[in-house]
């Protein structure tokens, strides 16, 4: 298996890319928009330096990555020789089941399909192709090139073969694979959103400000990043499809998300990517400042 292709070039699939291009891959990144490829490619570029400067790879090494990665504005081409298809665009399920129809119909009849999903059931997804069998999960984690875990999510029809076969490019990639089973949120966000939604209960109910219940989980649970500044960095427009998805699929209240983060998503406060959270990102600066707009018209 050596021709991958990598559907979305958003911060994670230009992740992937990145990753499989490094590895010696030969990487085909589609997206329907031409300027969303190039800002990939330059975003690829600056990781890569980044590794070079930290001497993890060779200038030699940077270029090669480089090469490897062709893009794609048609999901024909872009598919037509691929032995593993990774679906890489927004979590929204309408959007990845019809992205899912089409892959079926345009790729051999030997690709494997993945989906980078971090909540919508793999089975679901897999029942909208004419090959369930060769449907899995494989859900990366945020920077995909630092970052070494990979959760394998087998759905009801996954073939076992399948499930090795990635298991065995996930460590070819130097990650470390996870197999879990296809039941809302997986383990990684089953576990990661209720703790992120309490927190922001926390600062709902008053018990402590955002720089306080950060520090707590940092300092008192040796967290590297604090519960609140996480959920920016992944965008809380994505925290709350995840804890909808948990909610909706296991019933439990406990997964409701809080008003506060239904309010600020509404407000299209989403975090890093809009420049405001729970914490204020100042274009072109590295430094946060803690948001100040959490008044009673949020809440």
């Amino acid at each position: 298996m050596h021709r991958i292709t990598v559907i979305g070039s958003g911060t994670m699939g230009n992740g992937i890319a990145h990753s499989f291009a490094q590895h010696g891959y030969q990487v085909s990144l589609m997206d329907i928009d031409k300027n969303s490829l190039d800002r990939a490619l330059q975003a690829i570029e600056k990781n890569l330096t980044r590794q070079v400067n930290k001497q993890i790879l060779s200038e030699d090494e940077k270029t090669l990555a480089l090469q490897n990665i062709t893009t794609f504005t048609s999901l024909e081409l872009a598919v037509k020789d691929a032995d593993l298809a990774i679906e890489a665009v927004s979590e929204n399920t309408d959007i990845k089941l019809g992205i899912f129809r089409e892959l079926d119909n345009l790729c051999p009849a030997d690709t494997i399909l993945a989906t980078n999903t971090s909540s919508i059931p793999i089975t679901q997804i897999a029942a909208n192709t004419s090959r369930p069998e060769k449907v899995v999960g494989m859900h990366f984690m945020n920077p995909v090139p630092v970052m070494k875990l990979v959760e394998v999510i087998r759905g009801y029809d996954t073939d076992e073969h399948v499930t090795e076969s990635i298991v065995s490019i996930a460590k070819s990639l130097s990650k470390t694979p996870v197999i879990v089973n296809d039941y809302p949120g997986f383990v990684a966000n089953r576990i990661l959103m209720p703790m992120i939604n309490e927190a922001i209960y926390s600062l709902y109910e008053g018990v402590a400000g955002v720089e306080e219940i950060d520090t707590v989980m940092k300092l008192g649970m040796a967290h590297p990043m604090g519960p609140l500044q996480l959920a920016d960095f992944i965008g809380l427009d994505i925290c709350l499809a995840i804890l909808k998805v948990l909610h909706d699929g296991l019933g439990n209240p406990k997964y409701a998300p809080c008003p506060l983060l239904v309010n600020m998503v509404h407000a299209k406060h989403l975090g890093v990517k809009s420049g405001m959270g729970f914490y204020q990102y100042p274009a072109k600066s590295k430094d946060i400042q803690v948001a100040k707009q959490f008044s009673r018209k949020l809440v």
